[in-house]
């Protein structure tokens, strides 16, 4: 109990110990980005462990910045998975850049809620700005604009959302329950990302609903099963909602031919939204136009610029033709914001579920300022050639099976005769010695060890590495 007259001590750390503690950890962030390559990438830590050496109680009393720090450094950091290692290669390609850093602290500093204009101007408009860059390098009509989420998760939710309503129009108000509606149906192809289920669970449309399109040797969506799939269920009384095309599938890279599926989506009224989450930036290189193919005729798209586009993460941007579809969807104005709504032409709170909004567009705005289309380009090439260089040292080596073509910074392979098992345990192998990070993926039925490449601080020297790792590793 506090002694009677006397107020407890009040939260927050004084302002002279504020800005020593700041440069102490600016100076310990540039020590562990210089040196993260001298740091295992995965923990060795037991399941449960960090949660038992933390207390089980929240504090009552204050306790000191060294404490919380020490703790931080006994506890946190050794069970932490280094994704910014240049040896770590699971995944997608991601990474931390010096400005996207900077423009993190500056937003954690700002603190702004970017829902409407009024509630921050700058956040507001500077989103428009860097939407309407990426939409110039993505080669994207006007007629489209975007907004920012934080993944393409959640992007493709609300494109989804956008055509359920198209399809039937009064579904916002009056729900989707006890009424006389066709059953909705979505179709992707077999290799396309699980955000397509999680989003028809989500809008009521059903997972079953969700049906996944045969792909071809390339692992591309297949055009005539595509046509069977919506014809048979045309003869059998469903509606389809929604084609969702992919431009860079996360097991190989791969991508549907866009546009015969946008000819197709417009000759039957179908929505068309393409996942461009990891690809889409490769349509910042000239010599990679073609990949481009169809997009101006999608209904939706969705990129992630914190995979290929070297804004840390999360940042996901999705740009809808004739974005009052997707307003019309979410826009609802409660009381309290009344005197903040409409100050100008847009408040982004009115096209998605989320009304508290981060400030994510200055990160992408340091970045990309900093970068430049030719710096982010050139980065691109190299993350591609070294996946070139890492599948050559497969082929040539020949105990090893590349299992997909290397469309981007994913190389998919396996050692020749190894089974499902074998190459569960080859990758475990690796990933516990702490010098590497693979990831496993199955291709038309067969385990796949995947490599991804896309952290500006990967040399040649570090895949190189990552190789000769991978090649002693296998008997």
């Amino acid at each position: 109990m506090s002694t009677p007259g006397l107020l407890a001590p009040l939260g927050d750390i004084p302002s002279d110990k504020f800005r020593r503690q700041l440069y102490e950890l600016a100076d310990w962030i540039g020590e562990y980005r210089a040196k993260i390559c001298n740091r295992a990438i995965a923990p060795s830590v037991e399941a449960g462990a960090i949660l038992r050496a933390l207390p089980t109680h929240p504090p009552e009393t204050a306790e000191p910045f060294e404490s919380i720090w020490n703790d931080f450094e006994r506890i946190v950091l050794p069970g932490i998975v280094h994704w910014g290692h240049p040896q770590f290669m699971g995944y997608f390609g991601s990474t931390t850049t010096g400005p996207g850093i900077l423009a993190e602290m500056i937003a954690a500093a700002l603190n702004v809620n970017a829902m409407t204009w009024r509630t921050s101007p700058a956040a507001t408009e500077l989103e428009t700005v860097v939407l309407r860059w990426l939409r110039e390098w993505l080669g994207l009509p006007e007629i489209f604009e975007g907004v920012v989420y934080d993944t393409a998760s959640i992007s493709t939710l609300h494109a989804l959302a956008a055509a359920r309503e198209q399809a039937a129009p009064t579904v916002r108000e009056s729900g989707l329950s006890g009424r006389d509606l066709p059953t909705f149906r979505l179709y992707t192809s077999d290799q396309a990302h699980s955000s397509v289920e999680k989003a028809a669970i989500t809008l009521g449309v059903g997972e079953q609903n969700v049906r996944r399109v045969p792909s071809d040797s390339a692992f591309r969506m297949d055009m005539s099963g595509l046509k069977l799939f919506v014809e048979e269920d045309l003869r059998r009384g469903f509606k389809p909602l929604a084609v969702v095309a992919t431009v860079g599938t996360t097991s190989s890279a791969s991508v549907d031919p866009v546009a015969a599926i946008a000819r197709f989506c417009r000759a039957h009224g179908i929505w068309l939204h393409i996942d461009a989450a990891y690809g889409g930036g490769l349509a910042l290189l000239p010599e990679a136009a073609w990949i481009r193919q169809g997009w101006a005729e999608a209904d939706s798209f969705v990129i992630n610029p914190h995979k290929m586009l070297f804004v840390p993460f999360d940042f996901s941007a999705l740009y809808v033709r004739d974005i009052s579809r997707l307003r019309r969807v979410f826009a609802l104005v409660p009381d309290y914001l009344s005197g903040d709504s409409a100050r100008a032409a847009i408040d982004y709170m009115d096209y998605g579920v989320q009304l508290g909004r981060r400030f994510r567009a200055i990160k992408a705005w340091f970045v990309w300022r900093s970068f430049g289309r030719e710096g982010i380009a050139s980065r691109i090439r190299e993350h591609l050639r070294l996946a070139k260089l890492f599948a050559q040292w497969l082929e040539k080596d020949g105990r090893f099976e590349i299992l997909a073509p290397v469309m981007m910074g994913v190389v998919c392979f396996r050692p020749a005769g190894y089974s499902e098992e074998g190459c569960r345990a080859l990758v475990d192998a690796l990933n516990d010695n702490g010098e590497t990070y693979l990831t496993l993926t199955r291709l038309h039925g067969v385990v796949a060890v995947r490599l991804g490449l896309g952290n500006v601080l990967t040399t040649e020297e570090h895949v190189h590495n990552v190789w000769e790792i991978v090649r002693k590793a296998i008997r």
